[in-house]
C-alpha cells in the first residue's frame, strides 16, 4: 500500500511501513471476524476474547490506514491530495491502483461512522455496513500490489501471500461451517479459487514485471526523476573538463502520458557512460502520430559528473534520432546527437549520444 519511489524522507518510510502494517492488521481483523461469526473457540481462546481482539485489531488497522493516508499526502513526492484519498479513480498518480486504496479507505470510514451512529441507525443497518467493510481487504491488497514500490520485493510478496492464505483459510472455514445449500457453498469456494488464480496471473504479468511503474500510470516527471537519480548513483567522475567532441552510450527508462485532447508527453531519463559520464533528461511534447509523436515543444538537460549542467531544446527530430542545442550557465554551447532504441514492453531504452562543444569549462 505504498507509492512508487521514495525521496528518502521520514514521511516516505512511514508511508511504506504504515501501508504494510495496515494490510497485516486488516487481514488479522478479517480472520478474527470470520472466527467470531462461526463461533470458533477453544480452552485458551473463549469466544468473547476472539470478539474483543477482533474489535481492537480493527481499530488499530483503521488508525494505521489513517497514518498511511496522511503521510502519503504530506510527503508530496507524488501528486496525491486528500481528494484522491477519498474519491476513487480521480488521481493523476496511478489512478486505478490508487483508486482501489481510496475504495478501501471509504469502506473503513463508513464502518467508523456507522459504529458511532449504531444506536441511531439500528443493529441491522450497522451489521450490513460491517459486512461490507470486509470488502476493504481485497481492495487494499490490490492497491498495495498495484501502487506499491515494494510489490516486487520478495519480503512483500511473502507478506501478501501469507495474508491471502490466512483469508483463504478463514473463508474455507466459513464455508465448511455454513448451513447453507451445498451447491451455493461449492460455488462460492470455486469462485474464490478462480479469483486467487486470476490474482496470481495478474501479478506475474503486471506488478511482478519490470516496467510496471510506467504501465501503472506513474506521471512522466516522476519516472524521469527516478531514472535520473538511479543513473547518477551509477556514474563515476572521470574528468574535470568537457572534451570538444565525445561519444557515450545510453541506458534508461521512459514514460508516455496523454490527455483527452490528444496531447502526448514522453519523458526519458538515462545514464550516459563513456568519455563523459552524465545524466541525460529529455522530455518531448506534441500530438500522437502513429506510434510516434509530432513534436511541438521539448526540454533537454545534460549533467556531466563534476561539471556544470547544460539545458536546451531539441532542434531536429527524425525517426529515432534527434539533435539538441544546449548551453550551461557560463554560456558554453553543446550540441548533442542522440539515437534512441525503445523497448515498449519494458519502458526502457538504450542508445548513443555524440557531443560537440567547448574544450573547457
Amino acid at each position: 500500500m505504498t507509492l512508487a519511489a521514495g525521496n528518502g524522507t521520514a514521511l516516505w518510510y512511514i508511508t511504506r511501513a504504515s501501508g504494510v502494517v495496515s494490510l497485516v492488521l486488516l487481514t488479522a481483523g478479517l480472520v478474527l471476524g470470520v472466527l467470531g461469526t462461526v463461533r470458533w473457540k477453544n480452552d485458551r481462546w473463549p469466544r468473547f476474547a476472539v470478539v474483543s481482539i477482533h474489535r481492537n485489531v480493527t481499530l488499530f488497522a483503521i488508525a494505521f490506514v489513517a497514518i498511511h493516508v496522511l503521510t502519503t499526502i504530506a510527503d508530496g513526492y507524488a501528486p496525491v491530495g486528500f481528494k484522491d484519498a477519498v474519491i476513487p479513480f480521480v488521481s493523476r498518480y496511478r489512478a486505478l491502483w490508487l483508486g482501489f486504496g481510496a475504495v478501501a479507505f471509504d469502506l473503513l470510514l463508513a464502518l467508523v461512522v456507522t459504529s458511532l451512529l449504531r444506536a441511531r441507525i439500528g443493529y441491522r443497518a450497522w451489521r450490513a455496513v460491517h459486512w461490507l467493510a470486509y470488502a476493504s481487504w481485497p481492495f487494499a491488497l490490490v492497491h498495495g500490489l498495484g501502487s506499491g514500490s515494494d510489490s516486487r520485493f520478495g519480503w512483500f510478496v511473502i507478506v501478501a501471500i501469507a495474508c491471502a492464505a490466512a483469508v483463504g483459510a478463514a473463508v474455507a472455514l466459513r464455508l465448511l461451517r455454513s448451513t447453507g445449500p451445498l451447491r451455493l457453498r461449492a460455488g462460492a469456494g470455486a469462485a474464490a479459487v478462480v479469483l486467487a488464480v486470476l490474482a496470481v496471473a495478474w501479478y506475474r504479468g503486471g506488478p511482478g514485471r519490470s516496467g510496471w511503474a510506467a504501465r501503472a500510470g506513474t506521471p512522466a516527471n516522476i519516472l524521469s526523476r527516478q531514472a535520473s537519480s538511479s543513473a547518477a548513483r551509477g556514474t563515476v567522475a572521470l574528468s574535470t573538463t568537457l572534451p570538444k567532441s565525445f561519444d557515450g552510450q545510453l541506458s534508461g527508462h521512459f514514460a508516455r502520458s496523454s490527455d483527452n485532447s490528444g496531447d502526448v508527453g514522453v519523458a526519458f531519463g538515462a545514464a550516459v557512460r563513456g568519455q563523459v559520464p552524465a545524466v541525460l533528461r529529455l522530455t518531448l511534447w506534441g500530438t500522437a502520430a502513429g506510434e510516434g509523436i509530432s513534436m511541438s515543444n521539448s526540454s533537454v538537460t545534460f549533467a556531466p559528473v563534476g561539471l556544470r549542467g547544460f539545458s536546451g531544446k531539441v532542434v531536429a527530430l527524425q525517426g529515432n534520432q534527434l539533435g539538441a542545442d544546449l548551453t550551461n550557465p557560463s554560456g558554453v554551447r553543446l550540441h548533442l546527437t542522440i539515437v534512441l532504441n525503445l523497448d515498449g514492453a519494458t519502458s526502457t531504452f538504450t542508445g548513443s549520444v555524440h557531443g560537440n562543444g567547448s574544450a573547457s569549462e
